[in-house]
């Protein structure tokens, strides 16, 4: 950083006593004797031209409230609220409040007998606390209501502090203490003070700073909480229990203390009294991990308080009755890579570094966070970032990244990057007392030889390391593992690198310039000076050198063509308070310095004019300067303004354009041979193309060495009309509206449309091409209709590419912008105009087949003759009978392999359902009806789900006559036997005769093992006894003690203990029973038939027990599946679809069948 005095305001007869700055308003308070207050402002000139620090500004006074007796000793801002609060020393405090331009009145208070020792407003504005040095504290809200009150005896407050959060109070006491309440006044703790450790005497506390973090954070966790004491001591706390303190002592007695507005720089005022009369006062900059930054020394009079403004370019003190102001240049992170601007910032939200690329160019940006940022440097198209690691902080990473903050490559390294720089070759970083060389390589420099080396290095050693006070360690990075443990007594104090000189600066004067990339000393130099920045010039000839003090020299640097005399002579040039260097790019005479708030241009030490600005130099270029108000941009990082980059130009240009465009050619010639540089050369070549006087020009451009140039002036040597001529060099300069026009009033619209096609402006193209039509402008109109749908297609704007590829019979593109806008009428439509066999048919049968168009997707294949293609996207949409059609027409007999395939993938996966679905789409009933079958019987033997089983039960048997009924629709040709007998055949040879015969019978049993359930529970135990005893054939589907079980109980319950014995006999003597089972029934079977003889009393159950022992020993009558009786009248229903009975009454009112559930006609 860098800070120099501007101005001063003089107060008379006043003795100033404090000071403060609003930081968001930019209002100035000042407090001194007498009930002295003052609110003066920093103006912008009305002239002023420049932004920033460079414009000017007067000082001038708001108003001077009145309404204090005694001498005012504390001033206390409110920037939300626009409260300014003030307090004397009577103990009289007055909160005041803007109204038209002046500061009235609003609230007062009053304590009389003690003097307000310090007063702070909360960071979010709401409330305020004042002490007293009488031990009262008083907290209040921002509309003058007290919110509490204390009264401490025996103590002296002198200062107080809100927390970030506002939740904790800091009050600083006379006796050196700092006490730590909560938000109500309770008392927490006792601070401590390490700074104050091995000290024996008493010091007050005068200043109590904890920044707020409103703008972000210098550093993640790093201090942001100042203690300061009289007697000049000070400590940095991240938190008021912070134990890892930083100790600072000033050697000097402390006034006063302040953080900046973003917490990166704390300043504090320090006094020494000399005599009665004399005192010798200073501001000590220091950052917030304690590193002493500056040091401002003052004028011989008493300083008394200081300052920030709300950006922290400028800082306030009070002295005696002055207040002098000064300009500070803080040292931002940034850098500057062909056109883009990169530099980080904090915020709030985020305490992480953000880094900020942003194009000036064209104002694109791009931001990324970077942990633990410690600097930024580029070179050419490169910018090098150095950070802390984030696992380790002993170990540090650099992010080489380009112009758009894409990282190409990485390090990670143990060397602090206290310095860095980078070339087109080589990074260096340079610690206090190591030196780390990287030569990086990117693949857009790799060279022919470099890839057919696989990109190998040329030389060994890519990572080299040099310990400034001893020799080479090693040219190898991994070899290094130790380091030199005693500090060094020389450090490293700035570096700079071009090309391939490395120059090193140490803290005593010293300069080592070393060769690149072997890190050979060259020859070393000495200066009186201790730099503190140092810039080379663009052939290493010259090093400019900048001190602390703001002191600037140059030294000649062994050069081609230099005497070893004059290497290491310090020149004659010295300009003092210059804060910023840059030396041109291609001219080594020439460099730019800022002094204040003036830029200066020097051609071989002479300067020019100064140029009013406070930028940043970007660079310096064909005697132009671009600079960067850094300050303005750091207002709102994120919302750069492209006013915020400026160009200056240099005298040399300035005047050639005066002379050019007032005086005439001849005269700037001549100007230009007296002081020639390519910029001022391709200038006047452009001024003589203008006027057409191409001898000059061609003069010119062969002094600036632009082969484009001269290639122009030999084709207008070559014309012949003169606005023809004018017209070329129209379109060389970039006026094509003007070309354009001149070659369409010479009637030549044919080099008008060469012209723009050149341009690639395809819209004019069209223009000029629907003025006139000719044969010879279809191709030509055809390709500029393509080009503009490639423009709005590269756009995303699809629809508007639509009507241009409609122009172009650009069928292709087309079905591509119809596919992006899912626009699947328009490509079928497409689709059906292209011819047969056309290339594009397949890839629109694939769109189709994706979103799930099969009749789309099928036409699309067969007209271009891939019958396989529509198959197979039949068989993945699912339409399998559309499969077997196309398979039987085209002769294709791979669809039942990839069925059965596809089958087989889903039965793996668990999804039988889905295999059972897919079959019956393809019409393969018989192996959907052996699939439910097998889940059927899967489900009958876990006996959870009875009603379940039944449903897959007659799910299968329904295939199984939708199987039948195929067959007999597929006669045809075949007789009738015939194909019956084939179907037979089939039949057997696929699944068996028990499946196809018998497809009903498992339905059956569990249709009358729940009806004789829901019988029973319904009040009809005979009923159900006689649907149990049906149940006895199917003991190959049920399980046989369930069915036996069952009967004994319904024959119990019924009364037909004869029954019910047979059934206990049975289960008795069921084999696969255990012993504890059979004992069980054996024990129910002596209970029941103890109390009962074993003789059915129910006359229907003995008839329904004759028809079941053979009564009817031809031919069992059918079962009704409604009641479960025996049928033995002719007044039977049957079931078109299951081909069971019930008697008429029983059916009459059902609407479907009980057991297939089809409609009742």
């Amino acid at each position: 950083m860098f800070l120099y005095l501007i101005n001063k305001w003089t107060v008379a007869d006043h003795q100033l006593r404090c000071i403060a700055w609003s930081k968001d308003q930019g209002y100035i308070a000042l407090g001194g004797d007498c009930g002295f207050l003052n609110v003066i402002k920093l103006e912008p000139g009305v002239d002023a031209k420049a932004v920033g620090l460079g414009a000017s500004n007067n000082l001038c006074t708001v108003n001077q409230p009145e309404g204090h007796k005694g001498s005012v000793k504390v001033l206390s801002w409110n920037d939300r609220y626009e409260k300014l609060t003030s307090s004397d020393e009577t103990g009289f405090t007055i909160v005041w409040m803007l109204h038209n331009g002046q500061w009235l009145e609003e609230m007062v208070n009053r304590h009389s007998g003690s003097v307000v020792g310090g007063m702070c407003w909360n960071s979010d504005g709401q409330k305020i606390c004042i002490v007293y040095e009488d031990g009262t504290i008083i907290v209040g809200s921002v509309d003058g209501n007290r919110i509490w009150g204390n009264r401490m005896k025996h103590m002296q407050f002198t200062q107080v502090a809100w927390s970030p959060d506002g939740c904790k109070l800091l009050f600083g006491l006379a006796s050196g203490d700092v006490h730590i309440s909560d938000g109500s006044g309770n008392f927490l703790a006792k601070m401590e003070l390490q700074c104050m450790v091995g000290r024996t005497e008493i010091a007050r506390i005068v200043s109590l700073q904890w920044y707020n973090g409103r703008w972000g954070y210098f550093e993640p966790d790093c201090p942001s909480l100042a203690v300061c004491l009289d007697n000049g001591c000070c400590q940095l706390m991240r938190t008021e229990n912070d134990n890892d303190v930083i100790l600072l002592d000033t050697g000097m007695k402390i006034v006063d203390a302040q953080w900046n507005h973003c917490g990166s720089m704390l300043a504090i005022a320090c006094c020494q009294q000399i005599n009665s009369s004399q005192s010798l006062s200073e501001v000590q900059f220091y950052s917030p991990f304690g590193e002493h930054l500056r040091t401002l020394p003052l004028a011989s009079k008493r300083l008394l308080g200081l300052a920030w403004d709300g950006a922290g370019c400028r800082i306030a003190l009070a002295l005696d009755t002055l207040v002098l102001f000064a300009n500070v240049r803080p040292e931002y992170k940034w850098a500057y890579v062909r056109g883009t601007l990169v530099y980080a910032y904090t915020n709030r939200e985020n305490a992480e570094h953000r880094v900020m690329f942003w194009n000036t160019k064209n104002g694109d940006k791009t931001s990324k966070f970077v942990h633990g940022l410690r600097g930024i440097s580029a070179c050419d198209d490169v910018c090098l970032l150095s950070a802390s690691s984030d696992n380790s902080q002993e170990m540090y990473k650099l992010l080489l990244c380009n112009d758009i903050g894409t990282q190409l490559d990485s390090k990670y390294l143990d060397t602090e990057p206290r310095h860095i720089a980078v070339t087109r070759t080589h990074v260096v970083v340079a610690s206090r007392t190591e030196i780390y060389v990287w030569h990086y390589r990117v693949a857009k420099r790799l060279t022919a030889m470099d890839v057919q080396q696989g990109a190998k290095p040329r030389w060994d050693g890519r990572e080299k390391v040099y310990d400034i006070d001893h020799e080479l360690k090693s040219g190898d990075r991994a070899a290094v593992d130790t380091k030199t443990s005693n500090p060094t007594r020389d450090p490293i104090c700035c570096i700079a690198a071009l090309d391939k000189t490395l120059i090193v600066a140490q803290g005593s004067g010293t300069l080592m310039h070393f060769i690149l990339p072997g890190m050979e000393l060259q020859r070393a130099y000495t200066t009186s000076q201790q730099p503190c920045r140092i810039f080379l010039n663009c052939n290493c000839s010259r090093l400019a050198i900048l001190d602390s003090a703001g002191l600037l020299t140059l030294m000649e640097l062994e050069s081609q063509g230099a005497s070893k005399d004059s290497c290491g002579k310090i020149l004659s040039l010295q300009r003092k308070d210059v804060w910023d260097v840059c030396w041109a790019s291609d001219d080594p005479e020439f460099f730019a310095a800022m002094e204040r708030t003036w830029m200066y241009v020097f051609r071989n030490l002479d300067p020019e004019e100064p140029i009013l600005t406070s930028g940043y130099i970007c660079g310096f270029e064909h005697l132009e300067i671009k600079s960067a108000l850094l300050d303005e941009i750091m207002k709102e990082p994120e919302n750069p303004k492209d006013e915020l980059v400026v160009t200056f130009e240099a005298r040399f240009l300035r005047d050639c354009h005066t002379l050019v465009e007032s005086v005439g050619l001849p005269d700037a010639q001549q100007f230009v041979e007296r002081n020639p540089h390519p910029r001022l050369w391709r200038l006047l070549a452009g001024a003589a193309l203008e006027q057409l006087q191409l001898e000059v020009a061609d003069h010119a451009f062969a002094r600036c060495h632009d082969y484009p140039g001269l290639q122009l002036i030999k084709r207008l040597h070559s014309l012949t009309g003169q606005k023809l001529k004018q017209a070329e060099v129209a379109a060389y300069f970039g006026r094509f509206e003007e070309a354009e026009e001149l070659y369409l009033s010479m009637d030549r619209r044919d080099l008008a449309l060469k012209l723009r096609t050149k341009l690639g402006d395809w819209f004019r193209v069209l223009q000029l091409l629907s003025t006139t039509a000719g044969n010879a402008d279809d191709a030509l109109k055809e390709q500029a209709n393509n080009s503009i749908g490639e423009y709005y297609a590269e756009r995303k704007k699809w629809s508007s590419s639509v009507k241009y590829y409609m122009e172009a019979h650009n069928m292709e593109q087309l079905a591509e912008c119809y596919i992006m806008l899912e626009d699947y009428e328009k490509l079928s439509e497409l689709a059906s105009s292209l011819p047969e066999q056309h290339k594009l048919l397949p890839k629109l049968g694939q769109v189709f087949l994706s979103v799930g168009m099969c009749q789309e997707a099928i036409d699309a294949f067969l007209r271009n003759n891939q019958p396989k293609l529509a198959i197979n996207a039949c068989v993945e949409l699912n339409k399998w009978k559309q499969a077997v059609e196309l398979a039987q027409f085209h002769n294709v007999h791979e669809v039942r392999p990839l069925l059965a395939k596809y089958v087989a993938r889903l039965l793996e996966n668990g999804q039988q359902l889905e295999a059972v679905e897919l079959y019956r789409i393809a019409h393969c009933h018989l192996e959907a009806a052996q699939l439910l079958f097998q889940l059927a019987d899967k489900e009958a033997k876990m006996r959870r789900k009875p009603l379940l089983a039944k449903k897959i039960f007659v799910l299968a048997a329904l295939e199984v006559e939708s199987y039948h009924e195929m067959k007999r629709s597929q006669k045809k040709d075949k007789t009738e036997a015939a194909s019956a007998l084939v179907g037979l055949l089939e039949e057997d040879a696929t699944a068996g005769g028990l499946m196809v015969d018998l497809p009903w019978r498992g339905a059956e049993a569990y249709h009358f093992y729940l009806l004789a359930q829901r019988q029973f529970y319904s009040g009809q135990p005979e009923t159900a006894t006689a649907t149990a005893k049906v149940l006895v054939d199917y003991e190959d589907i049920i399980p046989p003690e369930d069915i036996y079980s069952l009967l004994a109980l319904f024959a119990c319950k019924s009364g037909a203990f004869k029954t019910a014995s047979r059934a206990f006999l049975r289960l008795e003597t069921m084999p696969g029973l255990s012993e504890k089972e059979k004992r069980a029934y054996e024990q129910c079977a002596l209970e029941v038939f103890t109390k009962h003889k074993p003789y059915d009393t129910s006359k229907s159950e003995e008839s329904q027990s004759e028809i079941l022992e053979g009564i009817f020993p031809e031919e069992k009558p059918p079962v009704c599946v409604v009641t479960g009786r025996l049928l033995t009248d002719y007044e039977l229903w049957m079931c078109s679809a299951c081909k069971h009975c019930a008697g008429r009454l029983d059916i009459s009112s059902f609407s479907t069948c009980p057991l297939c559930h089809s409609s009742v006609l």
